[in-house]
């Protein structure tokens, strides 16, 4: 249920509203927007009469929510959320974030080499995997700590924002102090015990799309982190398993305007493994911008051929490139911008 507040309600009348609610047994979720205050009332009460609310002083409207998810409904939140990290990298808003880096932390040497290249080319994050998910027990599994220490230093070490990812609650308390941003992969997204745990935390999550999963499933997911009380919630187009065998997967482009009325909440594509081959990846990043997502996330290494995971779908650095140069006309040609060290006032934002 949702419940708009009178722009005038004073704020005896606010926290009446929401003394009610909970005595009626909701949790509550307060949104703040520019001009109104907006109440989403949490719980399971289908023969709830909403004129309990509605006649409350400092009540403009009461609505119920049709959709499983309440928090990240356009329905509770009309405004875009807008997720700060740090001062330069914005998503939510007009700028269009790119992040990039290689499947896996290698080594120092990688790590600082790219991240001179990525910044240089016009980058605000880097991306690698130091706990890496792999088919193949028998496959490279990352650096651990040692990979999240090279990649922290080499971020610092040229102004980019570092995003990894997590695969289990035990990495919870490691991870973070080296990220940024946390990185829930596709085959945690119904990882439901690990999504309850990053509710709980104070940093940003990006949260992939699953294999074989919905975008309600996707919106589901981003619910139990919401309703945990992080609100940094950056959803994350991969493509879907489908009968397609000519690329990895197929990147469902539809899946960035389907969310962006759905929801609130912002959103970002990834070409490299949506198709998983490298000549195809700058094309799909380029309709990706077109189609309106809030950022892309591509994958690069110094050298693809010898990369120790996801070569084949690794740019070369002179691809990267290529790249920035070709979005930045879609970005124009769109009306919004790239993410860049400008620090923009008057956001309502997610800081860490």
């Amino acid at each position: 249920m949702v419940v708009v507040v009178e722009k005038n309600a004073t704020k005896q009348e606010l926290e009446n509203i929401i003394e009610a609610l909970h005595k009626h047994g909701f949790d509550v979720h307060r949104s703040t927007g520019v001009n109104q205050t907006v109440l989403g009332a949490i719980g399971v009460q289908p023969d709830f009469d909403t004129n309990t609310i509605r006649v409350l002083p400092g009540v403009a409207e009461v609505h119920r929510i049709t959709e499983q998810y309440k928090l990240a409904s356009r329905s509770f939140k009309r405004d875009n959320t807008v997720i700060r990290v740090g001062k330069n990298v914005i998503f939510g808003d007009e700028e269009v974030v790119v992040i990039a880096g290689p499947c896996s932390v290698e080594s120092e040497d990688q790590m600082f080499t790219l991240a001179e290249s990525l910044s240089a080319l016009g980058a605000v994050m880097m991306r690698g995997g130091a706990f890496k998910p792999r088919t193949s027990p028998y496959s490279f599994q990352g650096l651990g700590e040692k990979g999240l220490r090279i990649m922290r230093n080499a971020c610092d070490a040229f102004g980019l924002k570092m995003v990894t990812e997590i695969m289990d609650v035990s990495q919870i308390e490691t991870i973070m102090q080296y990220t940024d941003v946390l990185q829930i992969g596709a085959r945690n997204m119904q990882n439901y015990t690990l999504l309850r745990e990053v509710g709980r935390i104070d940093k940003p999550v990006l949260l992939k799309r699953g294999l074989s999963a919905t975008t309600e499933e996707l919106l589901m997911s981003a619910e139990y982190i919401l309703s945990g009380g992080n609100e940094g919630v950056i959803l994350w187009e991969r493509g879907i398993r489908t009968f397609e065998k000519s690329t990895r997967n197929t990147m469902d482009l539809s899946a960035i305007p389907v969310i962006h009325q759905k929801s609130h909440l912002p959103i970002i594509a990834d070409p490299s493994h949506a198709v998983g081959i490298r000549d195809k990846v700058i094309p799909m990043a380029r309709a990706a911008v077109a189609a309106g997502a809030d950022g892309i996330m591509v994958e690069v290494h110094p050298d693809p051929d010898n990369a120790m995971s996801d070569g084949g779908q690794s740019l070369f650095p002179e691809q990267f490139k290529q790249l920035m140069q070709e979005i930045k006309i879609i970005i124009h040609a769109i009306g919004r911008k790239l993410s860049g060290p400008v620090k923009k006032k008057g956001i309502h934002s997610i800081e860490n």
